[in-house]
Formats: C-alpha cells, structure tokens, sequence
C-alpha cells in the first residue's frame, strides 16, 4: 500500500488500542499525528504569542544571547546556523532552546547540559517556556509509555531512560523571504537526532515527510494537534525497526514565502550517560544486529551536532 497521508490518533484512546496504533504508524512511516495530547491550550496560545515577540526584538538583542561555545544547545541561534547533514547551503531559519533544569551537583551537568539563558524581554517568557517544557516532557514520557508497550517492554522501560534527559524545547522562525522563484526550501531534508520529536505549528503547509517509495507526502495535522516522529535515537535503539523518516519544510507557493513561518518541536532525548544498546528483540535472521557497540547517548549527540554544523 503506498502511504500518501499519515493517521490521526488520540492519545486518550484505550492504551493498547495507541500503543498499537502509534507502534503500526512509526513502523509504516516514521511518523505519527496526535491529538488529545494534554498539553494545555491557553499556554500554547501564550508560547506563540512571546515566539513572536521575541523574534521580532533587534537583531543585536537577539544576538547578545547567542554563545558559539555552547554549540547552540541553549538560548539563541542566528538565521543561516544549521545546516542539515549533507547539504550544501544552510537553513532559511532562526531559533532559541529551553533545556532542562539539573538538580543542583547533577552529574550531568555539563557543556552539554548547561544552564538556560534567559532574555530580559518579552515579559513572562521565562515562565511560560518552563511551564510548556514540563508539560512536553509528561507527554513525551506518556508517549514513550506507549511505544515501550508496542516494544514488547514494560510500558516503565523508558523512565529511568529519559530521566534527567537532555531535552530540548526549539522555538523556531523561519523570516519572510524575498526575491524567490518558485519553491523555497525552509529547512532542508533531514533525520532528527533524538529518541521522538513532538512538533507544534505544523498546521502551516511545508513540512513533508519522505516515504518509503520516494515519495514526498505532507504532515500537516489538525489545529492543535501534535505531529510525532521518530529520532535517529529509536531507531538505533529498534535495530531500524521504527525508522527515523527524512523530512523537511518547503513553501508550497512562492507566495507564502513572503511570510514568517513559526513552530515549536520538543525534541525527547535520553539521559547523557544512557548507553545506546540495541534491543534484542529487534535482532532477527533477516535483521541482524546493525550496531553491535553501544554508544552513550551524548557522544552520539555531540558525533551529530558537528554533522548539522552546531558544534566545530
């Protein structure tokens, strides 16, 4: 069957009937649509509201909070930084990251896990963006709860996994563009690097998912819901039994290219020193084991962060 649209699923289905229909979406595709995620609307609402006036501060404000050493894993990022593995010209976007907060003496605290930076403008930025963080995080562990299920794991298999996790909350804005003829890629083909990635703001036509037969399908959702896809973590994990699907975002019209693009992906990683070891019952005779030694889960990340042009 070739896929041309991906399903709408509820997180508030019965839990096998998700677990099942999430694990059968990810396998087909990579990806997966879900609504009734519980992350509440009004903050939402809020988020989008301070993405935008924080983008539109001056460009030398925005800068200010912009440090080269800290490979972009917090605060902000300029416009033309990352660049997706293998291409040739950098993407068409701009975006600041909200990481976790460690205990204090956390042994993970590191160069990969440093503090937030905070702006001293919009008002409530601060607030909000840790209030939206922690409500990612529940939905991304329920999530997980659910693929573990499919897994053949105990639906608990993540948890100490994920705990402490190097997550990261992405605000991104891709600006208006001028001078473009026909299409403009926003943010050129790629994998995610980490475990699962929930996406908020891909309403906006543009992010498209690359299947199986070559084919470039749309993975816009309805309003408010999430789009869900796979990280190049699981699918290390899964021996390539939950693939991490390439994707990207393109305008459909030169028009719309005249037009910022806004969006918000929490992208679910594992804890730094989480040894990255395939699951045995994803080892078959027609599957062998692709990875037979484990990788930490930060060297893996720092390995990709030098790839997509984040860390020298």
């Amino acid at each position: 069957m070739v896929l041309d649209k991906l399903p709408v699923l509820s997180l508030a289905d019965d839990q096998a009937r998700f677990s099942q229909d999430i694990g059968e979406s990810f396998r087909n595709s990579g990806f997966a649509l879900v609504k009734d995620h519980g992350i509440d609307a009004d903050l939402i609402a809020k988020a989008w509201k301070l993405t935008e006036d924080f983008f539109a501060l001056p460009e030398a404000e925005k800068r200010s909070y912009f440090d080269a050493a800290k490979a972009g894993a917090r605060g902000y990022t300029p416009f033309g930084t990352e660049i997706a593995k293998g291409a040739k010209v950098s993407d068409l976007k701009e975006f600041w990251h909200v990481g976790r907060d460690l205990p204090e003496g956390s042994p993970l605290a590191d160069a990969s896990m440093p503090p937030n930076v905070w702006p001293t403008r919009p008002a409530e930025f601060r607030d909000v963006l840790e209030a939206l963080y922690a409500q990612f995080d529940i939905a991304g562990a329920t999530i997980l709860s659910r693929i573990a299920v499919y897994l053949g794991l105990d639906e608990h298999w993540f948890d100490p996994a994920i705990e402490d996790g190097n997550s990261v909350l992405r605000l991104l804005h891709y600006p208006p563009l001028t001078g473009i003829d026909g299409e403009a890629i926003r943010a050129g083909a790629h994998g995610d690097i980490n475990l699962i990635t929930l996406l908020l703001g891909a309403e906006e036509a543009g992010l498209e998912l690359l299947t199986k037969e070559g084919n470039w399908i749309s993975a816009s959702p309805p309003e408010g819901a999430l789009v869900i896809n796979v990280g190049d973590m699981l699918e290390r994990l899964t021996n390539h039994m939950l693939p991490s699907t390439i994707h990207r975002v393109r305008n459909p019209d030169a028009a719309r290219a005249q037009f910022s693009r806004y969006s918000m992906p929490f992208f679910l990683h594992l804890r730094s020193d989480f040894p990255i070891r395939t699951l045995p019952q994803c080892v078959t005779p027609d599957n062998p084991d692709r990875y037979p030694q484990p990788i930490l889960a930060d060297e893996f990340l720092q390995q990709r962060l030098r790839e997509i042009g984040l860390k020298k």
